[in-house]
């Protein structure tokens, strides 16, 4: 009788689970996709074109200038260097980031329920919207460089004999063929971005971060100098743009009376670690 009851009961657990997670992803979606509840910021899209317009003369002066030149400069130094720079550059990957993140709300979105106290309710979606700002503002960059890295087919250095920055396959889809944007300068500018943004004083170390992995995909000749510009401007902007979309829907950004956006702020560590105990207490 005892294990009947149990077993009625681990089942009725997992449907209530199941039907609150899916409805906590659905509220997450919703909120997302809520028309702005704020006007865009002005400014914003003259800065964005004079960001691009000053990526596009550095990219146009770095492909007859320094591509080449860098390339081929690149394979004259010391193996201690690739060798360096290749245990780092690994580190530019997006997952290093999408899977913590991406965890930590499958995480909440199983975890949170009505049942929980009001309180602990609140830290959950605070973490939930901080986190998920860093998973799309990493992801969405990412995601585009990758699609639009294969539809212009720019050739890596040293497909052929020598290093041709104006060597392309346009839409053959190949890794080797793949070359800009850079994959790695995106997702690591993307963060840099996006974790500053919430924590301001961790810029500099990311900072350094992004050019450290910028630097490394051209020692390693895994792309041109022009392609990791592109890749740090497709990272940048991709970042704020998701910035800029949670802020007019008030979500973990506001926008002042003058128009600049700032983070809202987050739970205190006491508290997560009090929310923390109340959950893993029996």
């Amino acid at each position: 009788m005892s294990l009947t009851g149990g077993a009625t009961t681990g089942v009725h657990d997992a449907v209530s689970w199941s039907r609150w997670a899916r409805a906590n992803v659905s509220a997450a979606m919703m909120a997302l996709a809520a028309p702005p509840r704020f006007r865009a910021v002005q400014g914003t899209r003259a800065r964005v074109l004079a960001a691009g317009l000053a990526t596009i003369i550095l990219v146009a002066l770095a492909m007859p200038f320094a591509d080449g030149q860098l390339a081929t400069a690149s394979k004259q130094l010391p193996g201690w260097v690739h060798a360096g720079f290749e245990f780092m550059t690994d580190f530019g990957k997006s997952g290093w980031f999408l899977w913590p993140t991406g965890v930590v709300l499958a995480a909440i979105a199983a975890i949170t329920s009505p049942a929980l106290a009001p309180l602990s309710r609140l830290v959950l979606a605070t973490i939930a919207v901080r986190t998920g700002f860093l998973f799309a503002a990493i992801a969405a960059p990412s995601l585009f460089a990758t699609i639009v890295k294969r539809v212009i087919g720019r050739a890596r250095p040293f497909v052929g004999a020598e290093p041709d920055p104006f060597l392309y396959g346009q839409l053959v889809w190949r890794p080797d063929y793949a070359s800009m944007p850079s994959g790695h300068a995106t997702s690591a500018f993307a963060a840099a971005i996006a974790i500053g943004l919430l924590w301001p004083r961790l810029r500099p170390l990311m900072l350094l971060y992004a050019l450290i992995i910028a630097v490394s995909r051209v020692v390693l000749d895994a792309h041109y100098l022009s392609d990791v510009i592109a890749g740090a401007f497709v990272g940048s902007i991709g970042a704020l743009a998701v910035r800029d979309w949670f802020a007019r829907r008030h979500l973990g950004f506001v926008v002042d009376a003058q128009g600049v956006t700032h983070a809202l702020p987050g739970p205190s560590w006491a508290r997560i670690k009090r929310v923390a105990r109340g959950l893993i207490a029996p």
